[in-house]
């Protein structure tokens, strides 16, 4: 099982969730305070178990509508995926992945572990 790990930056509060291997599968914004980033944790929760699709890679792709999970390509050319919460604000982004497959299971992985109740500060 997963779990959040809230960290204090110069800037303020975020979180990332982390699979149970230690790697980190997405990042919050960074937020002003605790409780505004534990709010954040619980809108994942929320969100990533209902969330659809959307693959902006493809061309005439289906717009969904929120919560979702977006698939894109950055500027450098790799897949990232973000998700956005009910109000289309992005609440957790991914790290760029080579490839799309990989891009698709670290979705997978976020609706496996967003029901973690392991908060660590």
């Amino acid at each position: 099982m997963g779990k959040f790990a809230i960290k204090k930056v110069p800037t303020g509060v975020k979180f990332n969730l982390v699979a149970s291997n230690g790697e980190i599968i997405g990042t919050s914004e960074v937020y002003t305070s605790d409780a505004a980033c534990k709010k954040g944790i619980e809108s994942v929760k929320n969100c990533a178990p209902v969330a659809s699709v959307e693959d902006q890679t493809v061309e005439n792709y289906e717009a969904q509508k929120h919560p979702k999970f977006e698939i894109y390509s950055d500027k450098a050319g790799a897949f990232r995926f973000r998700l956005k919460a009910k109000n289309g604000e992005i609440i957790l982004s991914s790290e760029g992945y080579t490839a799309k497959t990989s891009c698709k299971n670290g979705i997978d992985s976020v609706i496996k572990n967003a029901d973690s109740t392991v908060v660590e500060e």
